[in-house]
């Protein structure tokens, strides 16, 4: 049976809501006065949906639609609006709830509302769960040299990440900055060919040459190859540029302090600080990254006590 919390600190209205929902839909309802209780709750039972008011003391519906959407983001939220809070309504849709139906509407709106509403949360829940059984995944990309493309990509593959349940949350993030990093460097440094020196000198600059190349030949037509292969054993990247490469060997170490604040090597910190391999080909035009998710033979091995 479809469980719903519905949030509204009106005794009145929490009934009103309550009572359309058993009586038309047959739906188990539970109650909250504000945020904060509803937030008790859910770590005792997690309902399908909640269903919460705007204006409330305490915690209101904005600030509850923030913290379900960090601790429990596959619980959809529903608002229910009253006259004048338009503006923290929009808000709250853009920070992650599912839908509304103004207070004056709920005879009419609020079930076939909240039944579309479960029909896509339980829609997503499988797909979520058939991601989870998934045991290798390939993709390949060829990208152009915009940088929205770019952050496109790495925005899809931390969603597959996460989907397949990869990796902790902290090292999720980490591996989208190595990437992000990676492919900013394939676009800037290798295809657009915009030296990091300009960087350094003139932060403006450095951007708009890049903007003018994306215009230009020979670098316009130039792409971005990217291939992930995603396993319950590693993340595995490959990145590669069109643009002439470089040599690796002469790549300035970053951990060197005289290093750490330069623009150029910031990049190259936080990939090989994020990721467990990264390695460049001959001619500095390829780089592939890897994170384990588990802990190789070798590692294992070594974390074994020795014998007696």
């Amino acid at each position: 049976m479809t469980s719903v919390l519905v949030v509204d600190d009106s005794a009145m209205d929490r009934r009103i809501a309550g009572g359309l929902l058993e009586k038309n839909l047959g739906w188990l309802i539970t109650y909250a006065v504000d945020g904060k209780q509803a937030l008790v709750q859910l770590e005792e039972e997690t309902p399908d949906l909640i269903l919460t008011d705007l204006q409330m003391p305490e915690m209101n519906g904005l600030e509850l639609v923030q913290e379900v959407k960090r601790s429990h983001p596959l619980i959809p939220v529903v608002l229910m609006t009253a006259q004048g809070s338009e503006i923290i309504a929009v808000e709250a849709l853009e920070h992650g709830a599912a839908s509304y139906v103004p207070k004056d509407q709920l005879g009419h709106d609020l079930c076939d509302t909240l039944e579309r509403v479960i029909a896509a949360a339980g829609d997503r829940r499988t797909q979520q769960q058939l991601m989870q059984q998934i045991r290798t995944l390939h993709c390949n990309f060829v990208l152009c040299n915009e940088p929205t493309m770019l952050t496109s990509l790495v925005s899809y593959l931390q969603t597959l990440l996460n989907d397949m349940g990869l990796l902790a949350e902290v090292d999720r993030l980490r591996v989208g900055v190595a990437l992000e990093e990676a492919l900013l460097n394939a676009a800037y440094h290798g295809n657009l060919e915009v030296s990091s020196v300009l960087r350094e000198t003139d932060h403006t600059a450095y951007y708009q040459l890049a903007r003018e190349r994306l215009e230009l030949e020979p670098y316009m037509h130039r792409s971005i190859f990217v291939e992930a292969s995603l396993s319950r054993r590693e993340v595995r990247y490959k990145i590669r540029d069109e643009g002439p490469g470089f040599n690796p060997s002469e790549l300035p170490d970053p951990t060197d302090p005289a290093n750490l604040e330069r623009p150029c090597g910031r990049g190259l910190l936080l990939m090989r600080t994020f990721m467990d391999e990264v390695e460049y080909n001959e001619i500095g035009n390829e780089v592939i990254m890897v994170k384990r998710t588990m802990p190789v033979a070798s590692e294992v091995k070594a974390l074994e006590p020795a014998p007696a």
